[in-house]
Protein backbone atom coordinates (compact mmCIF):
# COMPACT_ATOMS: atom_id res chain seq x y z
CA UNK A 1 0.00 0.00 0.00
CA UNK A 2 1.21 3.47 -0.69
CA UNK A 3 1.52 6.36 1.68
CA UNK A 4 -1.39 8.17 -0.01
CA UNK A 5 -4.07 5.61 0.84
CA UNK A 6 -3.85 6.32 4.57
CA UNK A 7 -1.19 3.85 5.59
CA UNK A 8 1.19 5.37 8.12
CA UNK A 9 4.94 4.90 8.04
CA UNK A 10 4.93 4.93 11.84
CA UNK A 11 5.52 1.36 13.03
CA UNK A 12 3.54 2.08 16.22
CA UNK A 13 0.54 3.54 14.43
CA UNK A 14 -2.63 2.78 16.41
CA UNK A 15 -0.81 1.51 19.50
CA UNK A 16 -2.30 3.96 22.00
CA UNK A 17 -5.81 3.73 20.51
CA UNK A 18 -5.83 -0.05 20.89
CA UNK A 19 -4.20 0.10 24.32
CA UNK A 20 -6.73 2.63 25.54
CA UNK A 21 -9.55 0.43 24.24
CA UNK A 22 -8.26 -2.44 26.36
CA UNK A 23 -7.90 -0.19 29.40
CA UNK A 24 -11.41 1.21 28.98
CA UNK A 25 -12.83 -2.30 29.29
CA UNK A 26 -11.20 -2.29 32.71
CA UNK A 27 -11.59 1.16 34.23
CA UNK A 28 -15.01 1.89 32.70
CA UNK A 29 -16.48 -1.28 34.17
CA UNK A 30 -17.08 -0.36 37.84
CA UNK A 31 -17.49 -3.94 39.02
CA UNK A 32 -14.30 -5.17 37.36
CA UNK A 33 -12.34 -2.12 38.46
CA UNK A 34 -13.54 -2.49 42.07
CA UNK A 35 -12.82 -6.22 42.17
CA UNK A 36 -9.32 -5.64 40.83
CA UNK A 37 -8.68 -3.40 43.84
CA UNK A 38 -10.47 -5.58 46.40
CA UNK A 39 -8.67 -8.76 45.32
CA UNK A 40 -5.24 -7.65 46.59
CA UNK A 41 -6.85 -6.54 49.87
CA UNK A 42 -8.32 -10.01 50.36
CA UNK A 43 -5.02 -11.73 49.57
CA UNK A 44 -3.05 -9.49 51.87
CA UNK A 45 -5.58 -9.55 54.69
CA UNK A 46 -6.34 -13.27 54.65
CA UNK A 47 -3.32 -15.08 53.25
CA UNK A 48 -0.83 -12.48 54.44
CA UNK A 49 -1.92 -12.48 58.06
CA UNK A 50 -2.94 -16.14 58.22
CA UNK A 51 0.59 -17.28 57.32
CA UNK A 52 2.03 -15.83 60.52
CA UNK A 53 5.24 -17.84 60.36
CA UNK A 54 7.05 -15.28 62.50
CA UNK A 55 4.95 -16.39 65.48
CA UNK A 56 6.37 -19.91 65.15
CA UNK A 57 9.83 -18.60 65.97
CA UNK A 58 8.89 -16.13 68.68
CA UNK A 59 10.05 -16.44 72.27
CA UNK A 60 6.53 -17.37 73.46
CA UNK A 61 6.31 -20.19 70.89
CA UNK A 62 9.61 -21.64 72.10
CA UNK A 63 8.45 -21.28 75.70
CA UNK A 64 5.18 -23.12 75.15
CA UNK A 65 6.94 -25.91 73.28
CA UNK A 66 9.47 -26.37 76.07
CA UNK A 67 6.90 -26.30 78.87
CA UNK A 68 4.85 -29.01 77.11
CA UNK A 69 7.81 -31.32 76.49
CA UNK A 70 9.36 -32.71 79.70
CA UNK A 71 12.27 -34.19 77.78
CA UNK A 72 13.24 -30.81 76.33
CA UNK A 73 12.79 -29.20 79.74
CA UNK A 74 15.24 -31.70 81.23
CA UNK A 75 17.77 -31.01 78.46
CA UNK A 76 17.43 -27.28 79.08
CA UNK A 77 17.97 -27.82 82.82
CA UNK A 78 21.15 -29.77 82.14
CA UNK A 79 22.35 -27.16 79.64
CA UNK A 80 21.80 -24.29 82.09
CA UNK A 81 23.64 -26.20 84.78
CA UNK A 82 26.51 -27.00 82.41
CA UNK A 83 26.90 -23.37 81.37
CA UNK A 84 27.12 -22.06 84.91
CA UNK A 85 23.66 -21.23 86.22
CA UNK A 86 23.49 -22.13 89.94
CA UNK A 87 21.39 -25.27 90.47
CA UNK A 88 19.29 -23.50 93.09
CA UNK A 89 18.21 -20.85 90.57
CA UNK A 90 17.23 -23.20 87.75
CA UNK A 91 13.78 -24.37 89.07
CA UNK A 92 12.64 -20.80 89.66
CA UNK A 93 13.92 -19.72 86.26
CA UNK A 94 12.13 -22.55 84.44
CA UNK A 95 8.93 -21.99 86.40
CA UNK A 96 8.76 -18.46 85.03
CA UNK A 97 7.67 -18.48 81.36
CA UNK A 98 9.01 -14.98 80.95
CA UNK A 99 12.44 -16.21 81.95
CA UNK A 100 12.48 -18.90 79.27
CA UNK A 101 11.02 -16.46 76.76
CA UNK A 102 13.84 -14.01 77.45
CA UNK A 103 16.40 -16.70 76.60
CA UNK A 104 14.80 -17.52 73.28
CA UNK A 105 13.48 -14.09 72.32
CA UNK A 106 16.48 -13.38 70.13
CA UNK A 107 16.62 -16.82 68.52
CA UNK A 108 13.38 -16.37 66.60
CA UNK A 109 14.54 -13.13 64.98
CA UNK A 110 17.90 -14.70 64.20
CA UNK A 111 16.20 -17.64 62.45
CA UNK A 112 13.92 -15.33 60.47
CA UNK A 113 16.76 -13.03 59.49
CA UNK A 114 18.95 -15.92 58.37
CA UNK A 115 16.14 -17.59 56.41
CA UNK A 116 14.15 -14.67 54.98
CA UNK A 117 16.69 -11.79 55.26
CA UNK A 118 14.12 -9.94 57.35
CA UNK A 119 12.59 -10.44 60.78
CA UNK A 120 9.07 -9.95 59.36
CA UNK A 121 7.76 -12.89 57.34
CA UNK A 122 4.73 -10.80 56.41
CA UNK A 123 7.05 -8.34 54.66
CA UNK A 124 8.74 -11.23 52.86
CA UNK A 125 5.41 -12.67 51.75
CA UNK A 126 3.94 -9.28 50.83
CA UNK A 127 6.63 -8.80 48.20
CA UNK A 128 5.73 -12.22 46.83
CA UNK A 129 2.12 -11.02 46.60
CA UNK A 130 3.24 -8.14 44.40
CA UNK A 131 4.66 -10.63 41.90
CA UNK A 132 1.62 -12.88 42.41
CA UNK A 133 -0.72 -10.05 41.43
CA UNK A 134 1.34 -9.21 38.34
CA UNK A 135 1.35 -12.85 37.25
CA UNK A 136 -2.39 -13.40 37.53
CA UNK A 137 -3.29 -10.09 35.90
CA UNK A 138 -1.09 -10.74 32.86
CA UNK A 139 -2.37 -14.33 32.62
CA UNK A 140 -5.72 -13.02 31.41
CA UNK A 141 -4.16 -11.21 28.45
CA UNK A 142 -4.42 -14.37 26.33
CA UNK A 143 -8.20 -14.40 26.79
CA UNK A 144 -8.48 -10.95 25.23
CA UNK A 145 -7.29 -12.24 21.85
CA UNK A 146 -9.88 -15.01 21.90
CA UNK A 147 -12.70 -12.67 22.84
CA UNK A 148 -11.76 -10.16 20.13
CA UNK A 149 -11.74 -12.96 17.56
CA UNK A 150 -15.12 -14.29 18.66
CA UNK A 151 -16.76 -10.84 18.84
CA UNK A 152 -15.46 -9.78 15.44
CA UNK A 153 -13.27 -6.92 16.60
CA UNK A 154 -10.10 -8.71 15.53
CA UNK A 155 -11.35 -8.85 11.94
CA UNK A 156 -11.93 -5.09 12.00
CA UNK A 157 -8.48 -4.40 13.49
CA UNK A 158 -6.77 -6.59 10.90
CA UNK A 159 -8.55 -4.66 8.13
CA UNK A 160 -6.96 -1.37 9.24
CA UNK A 161 -3.42 -0.10 8.50
CA UNK A 162 -2.41 -1.15 12.05
CA UNK A 163 0.22 -3.89 12.00
CA UNK A 164 -0.35 -7.25 13.64
CA UNK A 165 2.57 -6.63 16.00
CA UNK A 166 0.92 -3.44 17.28
CA UNK A 167 -2.35 -5.31 17.90
CA UNK A 168 -0.50 -7.79 20.11
CA UNK A 169 1.71 -5.22 21.81
CA UNK A 170 -1.33 -3.09 22.68
CA UNK A 171 -2.70 -6.03 24.65
CA UNK A 172 0.68 -6.56 26.27
CA UNK A 173 0.94 -2.89 27.23
CA UNK A 174 -2.59 -2.71 28.65
CA UNK A 175 -2.02 -5.84 30.75
CA UNK A 176 1.27 -4.38 31.96
CA UNK A 177 -0.27 -1.07 33.00
CA UNK A 178 -3.10 -2.83 34.84
CA UNK A 179 -0.63 -5.10 36.61
CA UNK A 180 1.57 -2.22 37.72
CA UNK A 181 -1.45 -0.31 39.02
CA UNK A 182 -2.56 -3.30 41.09
CA UNK A 183 1.01 -3.84 42.30
CA UNK A 184 1.01 -0.28 43.59
CA UNK A 185 -2.24 -0.99 45.43
CA UNK A 186 -0.64 -4.09 46.99
CA UNK A 187 2.31 -2.05 48.25
CA UNK A 188 0.00 0.51 49.87
CA UNK A 189 -2.12 -2.23 51.46
CA UNK A 190 1.01 -4.02 52.66
CA UNK A 191 2.19 -0.84 54.37
CA UNK A 192 -1.18 -0.56 56.13
CA UNK A 193 -0.91 -4.19 57.26
CA UNK A 194 2.63 -3.86 58.56
CA UNK A 195 5.17 -4.06 55.74
CA UNK A 196 8.58 -3.18 57.17
CA UNK A 197 11.12 -1.50 54.90
CA UNK A 198 14.73 -2.59 55.18
CA UNK A 199 17.48 -0.43 56.65
CA UNK A 200 18.85 0.37 53.19
CA UNK A 201 15.48 1.42 51.72
CA UNK A 202 15.45 4.62 49.70
CA UNK A 203 12.26 6.14 48.22
CA UNK A 204 14.02 6.20 44.84
CA UNK A 205 13.99 2.40 44.93
CA UNK A 206 10.25 2.50 44.23
CA UNK A 207 11.14 3.43 40.66
CA UNK A 208 13.29 0.31 40.47
CA UNK A 209 10.37 -1.79 41.74
CA UNK A 210 8.07 -0.56 38.98
CA UNK A 211 10.82 -0.86 36.38
CA UNK A 212 11.32 -4.57 36.98
CA UNK A 213 7.56 -5.09 37.28
CA UNK A 214 7.20 -3.50 33.85
CA UNK A 215 9.73 -5.94 32.40
CA UNK A 216 8.20 -9.06 33.95
CA UNK A 217 4.67 -8.02 32.97
CA UNK A 218 5.73 -7.45 29.36
CA UNK A 219 7.39 -10.84 29.30
CA UNK A 220 4.53 -12.74 30.94
CA UNK A 221 1.71 -11.17 28.95
CA UNK A 222 3.66 -11.74 25.71
CA UNK A 223 4.17 -15.36 26.70
CA UNK A 224 0.49 -15.97 27.45
CA UNK A 225 -0.59 -14.28 24.22
CA UNK A 226 1.96 -16.25 22.18
CA UNK A 227 0.69 -19.52 23.61
CA UNK A 228 -2.97 -18.78 22.87
CA UNK A 229 -2.69 -16.64 19.74
CA UNK A 230 -4.27 -19.25 17.43
CA UNK A 231 -6.97 -20.30 19.84
CA UNK A 232 -10.65 -19.79 19.05
CA UNK A 233 -12.02 -21.32 22.25
CA UNK A 234 -12.04 -19.44 25.55
CA UNK A 235 -11.33 -22.69 27.39
CA UNK A 236 -7.82 -22.82 25.92
CA UNK A 237 -6.36 -19.71 27.59
CA UNK A 238 -8.12 -20.66 30.82
CA UNK A 239 -6.48 -24.09 30.75
CA UNK A 240 -3.10 -22.55 29.93
CA UNK A 241 -3.46 -20.07 32.79
CA UNK A 242 -4.30 -22.83 35.29
CA UNK A 243 -1.42 -24.97 34.02
CA UNK A 244 1.28 -22.28 34.10
CA UNK A 245 0.49 -19.75 36.83
CA UNK A 246 0.74 -21.92 39.93
CA UNK A 247 4.02 -23.62 38.90
CA UNK A 248 5.47 -20.22 38.05
CA UNK A 249 4.47 -18.89 41.46
CA UNK A 250 5.33 -21.79 43.75
CA UNK A 251 8.47 -22.80 41.84
CA UNK A 252 9.90 -19.41 42.75
CA UNK A 253 10.88 -17.58 45.92
CA UNK A 254 7.53 -15.79 46.21
CA UNK A 255 6.55 -17.41 49.51
CA UNK A 256 9.66 -19.30 50.62
CA UNK A 257 13.38 -18.88 49.92
CA UNK A 258 14.80 -21.18 47.27
CA UNK A 259 17.62 -22.11 49.66
CA UNK A 260 15.29 -24.31 51.74
CA UNK A 261 13.64 -25.99 48.75
CA UNK A 262 14.55 -29.49 47.51
CA UNK A 263 17.52 -29.45 45.13
CA UNK A 264 15.43 -30.30 42.06
CA UNK A 265 13.03 -27.44 42.83
CA UNK A 266 15.95 -25.06 43.34
CA UNK A 267 17.02 -25.87 39.79
CA UNK A 268 13.56 -25.03 38.47
CA UNK A 269 13.44 -21.82 40.51
CA UNK A 270 16.84 -20.75 39.20
CA UNK A 271 15.43 -20.40 35.66
CA UNK A 272 12.08 -18.97 36.71
CA UNK A 273 11.89 -15.22 35.91
CA UNK A 274 9.51 -14.75 38.86
CA UNK A 275 12.38 -15.67 41.19
CA UNK A 276 14.56 -12.84 39.88
CA UNK A 277 11.68 -10.34 39.90
CA UNK A 278 10.78 -11.08 43.52
CA UNK A 279 14.42 -10.98 44.58
CA UNK A 280 14.91 -7.54 43.04
CA UNK A 281 11.78 -6.14 44.71
CA UNK A 282 12.92 -7.53 48.07
CA UNK A 283 16.38 -6.06 47.57
CA UNK A 284 14.76 -2.67 47.00
CA UNK A 285 12.14 -2.79 49.75
CA UNK A 286 12.84 -5.07 52.70
CA UNK A 287 16.46 -6.24 52.80
CA UNK A 288 18.72 -4.45 55.25
CA UNK A 289 21.54 -4.43 52.70
CA UNK A 290 20.80 -3.94 49.00
CA UNK A 291 23.12 -6.02 46.82
CA UNK A 292 23.30 -3.88 43.68
CA UNK A 293 25.27 -6.57 41.84
CA UNK A 294 22.47 -9.08 42.41
CA UNK A 295 19.88 -6.46 41.45
CA UNK A 296 21.75 -5.91 38.18
CA UNK A 297 21.69 -9.65 37.50
CA UNK A 298 17.95 -9.74 38.28
CA UNK A 299 17.27 -6.92 35.81
CA UNK A 300 19.44 -8.55 33.16
CA UNK A 301 17.67 -11.91 33.42
CA UNK A 302 14.14 -10.45 33.51
CA UNK A 303 14.99 -8.00 30.74
CA UNK A 304 16.22 -10.80 28.46
CA UNK A 305 13.08 -12.79 29.26
CA UNK A 306 10.87 -9.80 28.37
CA UNK A 307 12.70 -9.13 25.08
CA UNK A 308 12.63 -12.78 24.03
CA UNK A 309 8.97 -13.29 24.97
CA UNK A 310 7.86 -10.04 23.28
CA UNK A 311 9.86 -10.90 20.14
CA UNK A 312 8.29 -14.35 19.98
CA UNK A 313 4.81 -12.93 20.52
CA UNK A 314 5.17 -10.30 17.80
CA UNK A 315 6.76 -12.79 15.39
CA UNK A 316 3.93 -15.25 15.92
CA UNK A 317 1.41 -12.46 15.40
CA UNK A 318 2.84 -11.79 11.94
CA UNK A 319 2.52 -15.47 11.08
CA UNK A 320 -0.60 -16.67 12.86
CA UNK A 321 -2.80 -13.70 13.79
CA UNK A 322 -5.59 -13.93 11.25
CA UNK A 323 -9.27 -13.26 10.87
Amino acid sequence: MSENNGNSRNKLHGLWALTNRELKKWYKAPVIFTLSIIQPIIWMGLLGKAMNIGALFGGSAFTQSIMKQPGILTQLTNALSTYGMPAANIPGFLANPNGISSVFSGIGNAVLLNTFHTTSYFSFMAVGMIAFTALFTTAFSGMSVVWDRRLGFLNKALSTPVSRGVIVFAKVLSATLRSMFQAGIVIIIALAFGLEFGASFNPVFILGVFAILFLICVGLSSMFIAITIRSTRIETPMAVMNLITLPLMFASNAFFPTSIMPSWLQTVASVNPMTYTTDAVRQFLIYNTTNLGQVGLDFLYVGIFAIVAATIGITLSWKYLSK
